[in-house]
């Protein structure tokens, strides 16, 4: 049996990951490197992964299994 995140915390992860890696990608100091740090943990937690692409490919088919 596998477990899966609640699909709106996954979408709610997968959204914050991406603008804080857009951001910091535009230097967006310090605290926005340290967000995006503690979001790439915490979905990678979710999706038993251990970096940031993985966490979102993982996270998105689970979404994708759960809508059909």
């Amino acid at each position: 049996m596998t477990v899966t995140a609640h699909p709106s915390l996954l979408r709610e992860l997968i959204e914050r990951c991406e603008t804080l890696r857009r951001h910091a990608g535009s230097d967006g100091g310090p605290e926005v490197a340290r967000r995006l740090e503690d979001a790439t943990y915490t979905l990678c937690v979710v999706t038993g992964t251990r970096q940031l692409d993985a966490a979102l490919s993982v996270a998105r088919r689970q979404l994708a299994d759960v809508t059909s």
